[in-house]
């Protein structure tokens, strides 16, 4: 029961990592390697303007989400606009873009273990025999709240429909009057306000840590590179794969070993499979 309840948790909390990083990628075919940067900026926001600034901590929240995506869009439109198209130029600036944001926020003082965010819910409840504290809880729930939001706005909505149409053929969508820098900038926006939202949710369990950036962008890959880059539901499918591999790690070899999986996760995904569970990109044997 351990297992399943944290296993569950645990997945979930791997897809709103990995959301963000998979919507850029599938609207604009940009790997956004200043995502975990993005993660760290959000919840450094958050615990700025809640202990430091004193205001309210939903109001925080908001803020944080909001600033962070005029963050990532200004990325784009500052830098990456220039490079894209260019597969390895995207990567290199973007990565290059997060390393310059984590390594300023810890020449700014933000290191150590000393910032630390509320949970929302103090305690805890028993699920199926498990300890549980209200805070995951809520993990769980705003989680698949978020996933099929995320559903329903690029299903039933104007701009969605207009990100979706750019994600399955760019051309065409240009041909019908649709601005791909335009999408690109608000993919960018939105797959940075879902970083800083997964990271107000799960920082409240650790530390913010400059590091944590680096984790969690090794973890996005791997649970895009699993799905298959540019398919979000093939990224929540591989999210509880690694996920729930995560957990029987930590049972039986160590906590230390989470990271290994989501490695060992990538090669032998990029082996046997390249384009991932649900990936559009061409096989090698169809490329040969």
């Amino acid at each position: 029961m351990e297992i399943l309840v944290y296993g569950i948790i645990n997945s979930i909390s791997l897809a709103l990592v990995a959301l963000g990083f998979a919507l850029v990628y599938g609207i604009s075919r940009l790997p956004n390697f200043a995502h975990g940067a993005l993660y760290v900026v959000g919840g450094f926001i958050t615990w700025t303007l809640l202990r430091a600034w004193e205001i309210n901590y939903v109001v925080s929240i908001l803020v944080a989400m909001v600033v962070t995506g005029i963050i990532g869009s200004l990325i784009y439109q500052l830098m990456l606009i220039r490079v894209r198209g260019m597969a390895i130029s995207e990567i290199i600036a973007s990565y290059a873009m997060g390393l310059a944001i984590l390594e300023g926020l810890r020449w700014g003082g933000f290191k150590g273990m000393t910032y630390t965010l509320p949970p929302f819910l103090e305690g805890s409840i028993f699920v199926l025999g498990v300890p549980v504290d209200y805070h995951r809880i809520l993990v769980v729930v705003i989680g698949a709240a978020v996933v099929f939001l995320l559903w329903l706005f690029t299903h039933q909505t104007r701009i969605g429909l207009a990100l979706r149409g750019m994600a399955q053929d760019e051309r065409a969508a240009l041909m019908l009057g649709i601005d791909s820098d335009l999408m690109a900038v608000l993919a960018m926006g939105f797959g940075s306000m879902l970083a800083a939202l997964s990271a107000v949710l799960l920082l409240p369990l650790g530390n913010i840590v400059v590091e944590e950036g680096y984790n969690i962008l090794v973890l996005a890959i791997a649970v895009c590179i699993v799905g298959g880059l540019g398919s979000w539901m093939g990224s929540v499918l591989a999210a509880f794969l690694i996920g729930f591999a995560q957990i029987f790690t930590v049972v039986y070899w160590g906590s230390h070993f989470q990271m290994v999986v989501a490695i060992m996760a990538i090669i032998v995904t990029l082996i046997l499979r390249p384009s991932g569970l649900f990936g559009k990109q061409k096989e090698l044997e169809e490329r040969v």
